[in-house]
């Protein structure tokens, strides 16, 4: 059967190095293709030690915990609601922060608990912890949000409103709370933070005096945390399928990179693919999922494109790791052993088609590339914690 998904070593190569190039460009100056959001947060490497209440807002999900870090780490109580509603018209700041409001009072806050806030949309690190909103993605478009503060006006709502006091407020990405929980595993050369899930996207760390758009930035040195918002980028060797995928989506042009992996678009694309059978509008990863899982059950086409499609996801995953180990190489010549702290269903799935897990299509493909470019000498270990979003986000409020 053609795969019309199918990806060369050179073309993947290609890849990885125009995503190279437009992290540089988003590293010298702001509102690129890479946005390269720097993080003003110091993340203690070690001895970070007390209680803070987390809020995780995913694409459909909201968690709320209480989390203790220390010489044990642990989620205290966890309480978390189905919060698909915010992508529902008309749906308001207020609605947003009476939803979050109702899943806080089920879990015992201590009092004067800071708030690390897992906020997992593209937004602005302000230089007193919180972040301002630059765009919503994955289907959500709440109005008056885009451009304001997303933790003050939210720490003042529960403050009015609930008959317990929060302290103070930091608001970081989901990608970045992952690069943060990363530190829990030591003696890496360099870490990476990475989303593969309803989304995607990556962060990492570089030294403040590698990102020139951040030079004039008084008292701030040392390594700087940067959300790459690499979900926005375009790169080569998409297909006419992905930009028809594009064509039907309400962010026509943006968020290309996103549309062609992550789990919200896989079942547009297999869509695409069959444009005259009547399929599931509502198809996703976990449906292709199921066809490559129950083959028995579908048509052979469907479960080889269903496979096509989950294979590219993974190999363009791995361009993108290796294009950011080429900057990280040059930020950091030294480098050899690189940790990737990888969150995502979609990341850490496994189909019974080709006997295939996720991680291990990334982790071949991104050794080829490795070896391709004179790196194989760079070890890049993929690996998970439990509760990363959680973890990173209260380590960015107690640091």
């Amino acid at each position: 059967m053609n795969n019309q998904f199918k990806l060369t070593t050179q073309q993947l190569l290609e890849i990885a190095n125009d995503l190279r190039q437009k992290i540089e460009t988003g590293l010298q100056q702001d509102g690129t293709e890479i946005l390269c959001l720097p993080t003003f947060i110091h993340p203690k490497k070690d001895g970070i030690c007390g209680e803070a209440t987390v809020f995780d807002l995913g694409g459909t999900n909201f968690r709320a915990a209480v989390v203790s870090v220390g010489e044990i780490t642990q989620i205290k109580s966890l309480a978390e609601k189905d919060i698909t509603e915010m992508k529902a018209e008309g749906f308001t700041e207020e609605n947003l922060y009476d939803s979050q409001s109702q899943i806080i009072s089920q879990l015992e806050i201590p009092e004067n608990s800071p708030i690390g806030y897992c906020f997992s949309y593209a937004a602005k690190s302000l230089s007193d912890g919180d972040a301002e909103l630059l765009v919503w993605t994955k289907g959500v478009n709440i109005d008056g949000m885009i451009g304001h503060p997303i933790g003050k006006p939210l720490i003042e709502y529960l403050n009015r409103n609930n008959n317990f006091h929060f302290s103070k407020i930091s608001v970081v990405n989901d990608t970045i709370t992952s690069l943060f929980a990363g530190l829990m595993n030591p003696g890496y050369d360099a870490y990476i933070g990475l989303i593969v899930g309803t989304g995607t996207n990556m962060a990492t760390f570089f030294p403040s005096d590698f990102i020139p758009k951040i030079q004039d930035l008084e008292g701030w040195s040392g390594e700087t945390p940067v959300n790459l918002e690499s979900g926005n980028f375009n790169p080569p060797y998409l297909t006419a399928l992905d930009a028809e995928v594009d064509d039907n989506s309400d962010s026509k042009g943006s968020q290309r990179f996103e549309k062609a992996i992550s789990g919200m678009y896989l079942g547009r694309i297999f869509r695409a693919a069959f444009p005259n059978d009547e399929l599931d509008e509502n198809l996703d990863a976990a449906g292709l999922s199921h066809i490559m899982n129950n083959p028995e059950q579908y048509k052979p086409e469907y479960v080889e494109t269903a496979f096509q499609i989950y294979e590219r996801s993974a190999k363009l995953v791995a361009a993108s790791i290796a294009g950011l180990v080429l900057n990280l190489n040059s930020a950091y010549p030294s480098v050899k052993r690189i940790q990737v702290l990888a969150e995502g269903s979609l990341f850490w799935s496994k189909v019974k088609t080709h006997d295939a897990a996720y991680v291990g299509l990334v982790n071949a493909t991104l050794k080829e590339l490795l070896a391709e470019v004179g790196l194989s000498d760079t070890e890049v270990q993929i690996s998970r914690i439990e509760n990363a979003n959680l973890i990173g986000a209260a380590m960015s409020v107690l640091s």
